[in-house]
């Protein structure tokens, strides 16, 4: 029989402090007038106390019936009731929340916004397909190497990003109650070797298409139009990154200057940067134009006229049978113009690649874009550029730096 009756239960209540009903179930009424039952229990030798619930809306029969329900789960059935306690909050927090909440209550600390748009923008291409709608506190091992291992090997450095990133949201939504372990560890299933394949160590630079087989493959590129394609074919026009495209909305071009303003925002280097626009990198604009989302600013929009996934491109590639990088269209684009004896600093600007001379840095400061009745050299190479992609034979008006 317990210690406790209801008289004397009724009584504690205005007096606050511990009181034991026997075999664990106690009964503790705080100094802000807050009682509520607490069963102690001891489980692989560690105390345990598991609240039962508020002793103003349970009496004490409930408490004792719902304690001999959970002395058994404990002790006959050797669960752990509080880690399900645990997981069954997580239950109502998705990864995808927990990713989102994570990232606004850190992202004002990270280095910059590029890092920090980034790095939900990793978790949005790879892991939310996967582990988006997923309890916090059900992801395992095997759910983030299901995410990983399409990527392991094709974007090693990416994928490790990933799995870190996916990690630090599971720490973060452990240590807010939603997930009773912490993340997998990195030295543990989740290292190259063990639950993932060793990646390669010998690195090479993203494989390039050589710029001799560019006019043909835009050729075979515009004949099935697509929003992927498309933003393909005006990221090798332009000399642009991948995220420089994917993001790119109709309000950052001048059609009528022939000049698309990349925001600070959406660079590497978060400094605004101005592309001169060839005739054909128009051409590529008008035919979005023809295929435009109403309800979309974006320029080539993805699912929900959203900005496409970083993935899109290099399928564009894939589909396509070429075993090419995206980003290796820059260096296709750089060794043409080295063929062709394109000054680097103008090659340089037109890649927005940073001065490596600080000196250099502080007084070179032309664009090289000069003016609408002067072209500039950056606006002779994109044309000369865009016509060599044509297939028309360049040579002849070199782009040089102004006087």
């Amino acid at each position: 029989m317990g210690k406790l009756t209801a008289v004397a239960v009724k009584a504690a209540m205005a007096n606050p402090g511990t009181y034991q009903d026997g075999d664990g179930l106690v009964l503790r009424v705080d100094k802000r007038g807050g009682a509520y039952w607490v069963l102690r229990l001891q489980r692989d030798g560690k105390r345990q106390d598991i609240g039962l619930g508020s002793a103003k809306q349970m009496t004490l029969a409930e408490a004792r019936q719902k304690a001999t329900v959970l002395r058994k789960a404990v002790k006959v059935d050797h669960r752990d009731v509080l880690a399900e306690k645990k997981d069954e909050a997580a239950a109502k927090v998705t990864f995808r929340a927990a990713a989102t909440q994570y990232h606004s209550e850190n992202e004002a600390g990270w280095k910059s916004t590029v890092y920090a748009r980034q790095w939900l923008a990793s978790l949005e291409n790879y892991a939310f397909p996967k582990l988006g709608d997923m309890p916090t506190g059900s992801i395992s091992s095997a759910d983030i190497i299901a995410v990983l291992t399409p990527i392991w090997q094709e974007i090693p450095d990416t994928a490790r990003q990933v799995r870190n990133r996916i990690c630090a949201v599971l720490d973060y939504s452990h240590a807010k109650g939603w997930r009773s372990r912490e993340a997998p560890s990195g030295n543990g299933s989740l290292k190259a070797g063990r639950g993932l394949p060793r990646q390669v160590k010998v690195r090479e630079n993203r494989k390039a298409m050589p710029y001799v087989a560019l006019p043909g493959f835009l050729t075979a590129l515009r004949r099935k139009p697509s929003f992927g394609r498309l933003a393909l074919e005006l990221l090798i026009l332009t000399g642009v990154r991948s995220q420089e495209v994917r993001l790119a909305t109709w309000s950052e071009f001048d059609l009528e200057s022939r000049l698309w303003t990349i925001p600070a925002e959406h660079m590497k280097r978060n400094k605004a940067h101005i592309v001169p626009l060839s005739d054909e990198a128009l051409a590529v604009l008008a035919k979005a134009d023809a295929l435009r989302m109403s309800e979309s600013d974006v320029v080539f929009p993805g699912v929900a006229g959203k900005p496409m996934s970083d993935m899109t491109l290099l399928k564009v590639l894939r589909d396509m049978s070429e075993p090419y990088h995206v980003h290796g269209f820059r260096s296709a684009f750089t060794d043409w113009a080295a063929n062709e004896g394109i000054p680097d600093a103008v090659v340089e600007a037109a890649l927005a690649h940073k001065t490596p001379d600080a000196v250099q840095a502080a007084y070179r400061r032309t664009t090289y874009l000069g003016t609408p009745d002067q072209p500039g050299a950056r606006v002779k190479l994109m044309a000369a550029w865009g016509r060599y992609c044509l297939g028309v034979a360049t040579g002849a008006d070199k782009a040089a730096p102004p006087a």
